[in-house]
């Protein structure tokens, strides 16, 4: 075997061996059943409080019947939309603009990030810049948006885009900027170089945090969405904004609050996701709790 080969072996060795020293111990998985409902619980008596707290609401007579209606009939309204393909076609296209923005986002956030964590003249650059971007409300974007892509999906992608990427590249840039400088010396006496040096040391050191720059970029991301299905409406597609900004014009308040549950819940979806991703890093790292 060429002395090459052998050498890049060992080192291969070495960092598995020391992967293997931060990981947390492996524990015994519990019953499937008590993690199910030690998750299922909380939420379903968050559920029931919030449903209360409705329900009480409604029945002091804050608001007539036809413009805060019961939970009765917003979830009756809710079954009967389930049952629709429309309804199907409509989250699938929502979906689809989402996955498309923010995949988009990652991938122009990731980039910049790399860029500006390795080269201080960019950084002092645009470092704030990026910040600044991150802060600014995602509804600003859309004049411009309109006026450079007309009432298109082009004008929504755009918006996206812009509100999701600088919270990608602002967790990327966090995750390496914590990288303990012991590491790097271990990795430099190591021998790693370029590509070996992101690979095995750089990247997987930050991916926490980049993680949590993924799900606050889809946070962004999603907010920025919703609003521009309202705001910006593509002639012959029917997406969940548009659904909900007809129910709006009809004076519909059980169709409104409907629509409204549709996108908390996909939200709280994704949500789970990444908390899932996030978890399971965690874990790996031996971050948990017993």
């Amino acid at each position: 075997m060429p002395t090459e080969v052998v050498e890049k072996q060992k080192q291969a060795d070495e960092v598995s061996g020391l992967d293997a020293l931060e990981l947390g111990p492996k524990k015994e998985k519990g019953a499937l059943g008590r993690r199910i409902w030690s998750s299922f619980w909380p939420k379903a008596l968050a559920i029931a409080i919030v449903v209360g707290a409705w329900q009480i609401v409604y029945l002091s007579e804050w608001r007539p019947a036809y413009v805060f209606p019961p939970p009765a009939d917003v979830f009756a309204e809710l079954g009967a939309l389930i049952t629709e393909p429309k309804f199907w076609d409509g989250v699938q296209l929502t979906m689809t603009r989402a996955l498309t923005g923010f995949a988009l986002a990652v991938a122009i956030g990731t980039v910049i990030g790399a860029a500006v964590s390795q080269f201080r003249p960019l950084r002092a650059a645009i470092g704030s810049l990026i910040t600044g971007l991150q802060t600014m409300p995602s509804i600003m974007w859309f004049p411009l948006a309109i006026l450079l892509f007309q009432l298109g999906e082009k004008a929504i992608l755009f918006v996206v885009v812009i509100g999701a990427a600088p919270s990608v590249a602002n967790g990327l840039i966090s995750g390496i900027d914590y990288v303990p400088r012991t590491w790097l010396r271990v990795g430099q006496v190591m021998g790693m170089r370029g590509i070996a040096k992101y690979r095995h040391l750089i990247l997987p050191a930050s991916l926490p945090s980049f993680v949590s720059g993924l799900k606050q970029g889809w946070a962004f991301s999603w907010r920025s969405l919703m609003a521009g299905e309202l705001l910006v409406i593509v002639p012959g597609t029917v997406s969940i904004g548009v659904r909900m900004q007809t129910a709006r014009d009809l004076s519909d308040a059980v169709a409104v609050l409907a629509y409204i549950i549709v996108v908390l819940v996909i939200g709280i979806l994704v949500d789970q996701f990444f908390n899932a991703a996030d978890g399971a890093l965690r874990k790996r790292w031996g971050l948990t709790g017993n």
